[in-house]
């Protein structure tokens, strides 16, 4: 009898009808001769009202509290996606993240995982039943209270689960029918992806690809853990997501897949002495305020003026507290001034096959000029080459990029609810 871990996003179990959809599948898989384990995220939008009311009562809830209101969502779709298995003739039971042993830090909001012990999971499934558990959410054990994963934690709570009971596969549940080699709602002609390995989807993930999270991703990669995303609005095979031994056994593209992210913003600090150490200052205040910094660009200094400009992208929703930190400081840095940038678009291209093959680099900008796209940042790694645009362009590049490296499709890709989640 195999172990099967399925997760099933909000929009997988938006509504009534939709939680008695999920129900069928999984009693199917358990009817199969599968164990079941099942992890769910809150009915669609359930999360982001929660939010909105929260601060609707307070500007900027405490975060033990915003945790504890936050994970009621999970709770209410457990509970009733159980009701529902139970409906079907089968055994099933719902856990909380802290009863399912999802053992965190205390870091409200954005807690990590460090430990998981599915003692009661493991009874339950020993016992017939099928095992619904609460994505996104945990318990530290030091304070004793509830904590929340932040973004992709009912992915990361997924897999979590599939490691420690040493599932046969986690299957991760969607709107779309698997990893695409682009968004098929920016490009219809979008082609499934059948394997990918989990380095590429690494890239992928932390280049904008909204249909994994990186942390679900990562620890998949450092357990071995092979993901399966497939849609829940039918019955396909989806995309296998493998380590790199599994994935060596196939041929690697040269490009697997095209991401754009519209999430970031780009911060220049402009008029920089270009002396040893004021890169070093620039990124140690940024760095002391928490906040992750993805592409960097110096510009070579003039030899009249002995300055030079540096740029880099963070995520909008962090570029106002690196903005104050920085301008606290500049009178100990020594810049000119600080410009800030939301309207722009980050494009990525991954591939395993970039190893060994040349020329892509000059078809990325081949492409993107005869469009008429200017770039204006650029980064690199092994397997990725990502630019920054703006963001009024950035969609248009993927499909022109897309078309270049000859990823189109005969036929359109189907999203079934619209999300990608």
């Amino acid at each position: 009898m195999s172990l099967i871990v399925q997760k099933f996003g909000g929009s997988s179990v938006a509504d009534a009808e939709s939680i008695k959809r999920v129900a069928k599948r999984i009693v199917e898989t358990r009817k199969a001769g599968h164990e079941v384990v099942v992890v769910v995220s809150a009915m669609g939008d359930t999360t982001d009202e929660l939010l909105d009311l929260a601060e609707q009562v307070v500007p900027v809830p405490s975060g033990r509290e915003l945790d504890m209101l936050l994970t009621a969502g999970e709770r209410i779709s457990m509970a009733l996606l159980a009701m529902a298995i139970k409906g079907l003739g089968i055994d099933a039971l719902s856990f909380t993240g802290s009863q399912a042993g999802m053992v965190t830090d205390a870091r409200h909001g954005s807690a990590r995982i460090v430990e998981v012990s599915p003692k009661r999971v493991r009874e339950a499934l020993d016992s017939g039943a099928v095992a619904i558990v609460a994505g996104f959410q945990g318990f530290n054990r030091l304070t004793g209270d509830i904590t929340t994963l932040g973004r992709g934690g009912s992915d990361t709570t997924a897999v979590a689960l599939a490691a420690a009971l040493d599932a046969d596969v986690c299957e991760i549940y969607t709107d779309v029918d698997g990893v695409f080699t682009a968004d098929p709602r920016v490009v219809p002609t979008a082609r499934k992806i059948d394997r990918i390995t989990s380095e590429e989807m690494l890239e992928l993930a932390a280049a904008g690809a909204k249909v994994l999270y990186i942390r679900a991703v990562e620890y998949a990669r450092r357990h071995g853990v092979t993901i399966h995303v497939r849609s829940s609005f039918n019955n396909n095979e989806g995309t296998l997501v493998v380590g790199p031994k599994e994935g060596e056994i196939v041929e690697e593209p040269i490009i697997t897949g095209v991401s754009a992210d519209l999430s970031e913003a780009k911060i220049t600090v402009v008029g920089v002495p270009d002396i040893p150490g004021k890169a070093a200052q620039i990124f140690t205040v940024v760095a002391n305020t928490n906040v992750n910094i993805d592409m960097i660009v110096q510009n070579v200094s003039t030899a009249s003026t002995g300055l030079t400009d540096i740029s880099f992208t963070l995520p909008k929703s962090d570029a106002e507290v690196a903005m104050t930190a920085l301008t606290a400081a500049q009178p100990d840095i020594g810049f000119a001034s600080l410009q800030h940038d939301d309207q722009i678009g980050k494009l990525s291209v991954v591939g395993a096959g970039m190893r060994t093959n040349a020329g892509v680099t000059a078809k990325l900008f081949t492409a993107l000029f005869e469009a008429g796209i200017n770039i204006e940042m650029i980064s690199t790694s092994e397997i990725r080459i990502s630019v920054v645009t703006r963001a009024d362009t950035v969609n248009e590049a993927v499909r022109v990029v897309h078309t270049a490296f000859g990823l189109d499709g005969d036929t359109e890709a189907i999203v079934h609810a619209g999300t990608g989640r």
